[in-house]
């Protein structure tokens, strides 16, 4: 006997099998779909660019843009950083992104799975910001060659989003503060919204359980808003994660539990994907503001249900799904550098060079 679990568009997903799965077409709490064929198209090709150059950081230091077969002696002798988090990442602050730029949002972007900088190093650049703090690494051939070849170089920057990283108050090595460092951002900044991403394996954390709590202390009168993004790709370092294992009840049970109203994005078909995350963050954006108006134009505060988002997607999304018959993407292999081996098998580089090239 089979159990069901929400029914967010009518159609019911067995828990035991789609409603837990990272693939396939978005299924989404929050129905529309709000870009236009040529922000699709601009958004995901920004997207694609973004993984590209987290790739690059991860295996590159000669021939940045691949004008040429790619060689062993082209990359890193010492292969470092992490790949996992990193599309989801990239995929949820490019979303807010446009957010920012329509509603005209102060934000900020707080990475709890630290660890995987590449997804916010590859946008501060891509944006020009990095470049801005470090006109060394300016855009060009010679400026995108030297910022892939320093992470995780000596001389060079941490595979963490360290204080280096344009914009960061928090590292995210050690996993376990990001939603409270998150919220102390807000208090007493009434016109700030800080999204944060907080991985599924930081979640079973102590401090990260206990702090889902803080937005019981948050006057939206007064204070800002924060807007987690739970990220469930499935995979810690090696092993399963808690809340990627659970039913959609349960799951949806926990967070309103915690106060909050959870908006679920779940898939791995880009196209779908993006108009799914694209019309539930703008859902946050607006109930949020809604919130704020309330409180402040009846000058009473109240603790609302904040929104916030589950987003299920692979570990290692884009990555190949297989090789050699060894599951990449969507396993805990993808955690940190996903091919490792390309300086004793040949054909390791040449599966790379296709997917960078892809």
């Amino acid at each position: 006997m089979s159990t069901y679990a929400r029914k967010p568009d009518g159609v019911s997903y067995d828990q035991k099998t789609s409603a837990i799965s990272a693939y396939g077409q978005a299924r989404a709490t929050v129905k529309g779909a709000p870009l236009s064929s040529e922000d699709l198209r601009k958004i995901d090709a920004y997207w694609r660019a973004s993984l590209y150059l987290s790739l690059g950081m991860l295996y590159l230091k000669e021939n940045p843009l691949l004008r040429e077969p790619l060689t062993l002696e082209q990359t890193k002798p010492r292969l470092l950083g992490h790949w996992g988090s990193d599309a989801g990442q990239s995929f949820t602050y490019i979303h807010f992104n446009r957010l920012i730029n329509k509603y005209d949002l102060n934000a900020i972007f707080v990475s709890g799975p630290g660890h995987g900088a590449p997804a916010v190093l590859s946008n501060a650049y891509l944006e020009g910001t990095y470049s801005e703090v470090y006109p060394d690494k300016s855009q060009d051939l010679g400026g995108l060659q030297r910022f892939f070849k320093q992470f995780s170089f000596p001389g060079g920057i941490g595979s963490h989003a360290t204080p280096e990283t344009p914009g960061s108050i928090h590292e995210g090595g050690e996993l376990g503060y990001s939603i409270s460092h998150a919220y102390g951002t807000v208090y007493d900044r009434p016109d700030l919204i800080t999204l944060v991403m907080v991985g599924d394996g930081e979640s079973e954390t102590g401090p990260l359980a206990t702090s889902w709590h803080s937005n019981k202390f948050l006057n939206p009168i007064t204070d800002g808003a924060v807007l987690p993004v739970l990220h469930l790709n499935g995979y810690k370092i090696n092993n399963p994660t808690l809340l990627a294992r659970i039913s959609h009840e349960e799951l949806e049970a926990l967070f309103v539990g915690y106060g909050y109203s959870p908006c679920f994005v779940e898939g791995s078909d880009p196209d779908s994907m993006h108009q799914a995350m694209a019309a539930t963050l703008e859902h946050c954006v607006v109930e949020i503001r809604k919130v704020q108006e309330e409180a402040r134009g009846s000058g009473k505060a109240f603790r609302p249900r904040w929104p916030m988002v589950i987003l299920r997607s692979p570990k290692g999304w884009t990555a190949p799904r297989q090789i050699d018959g060894h599951y990449l993407e969507g396993f805990w292999r993808a955690h940190q550098v996903p091919i490792t081996d390309i300086a004793t098998n040949p054909s390791h580089l040449k599966v790379l060079e296709t997917w960078m090239r892809s």
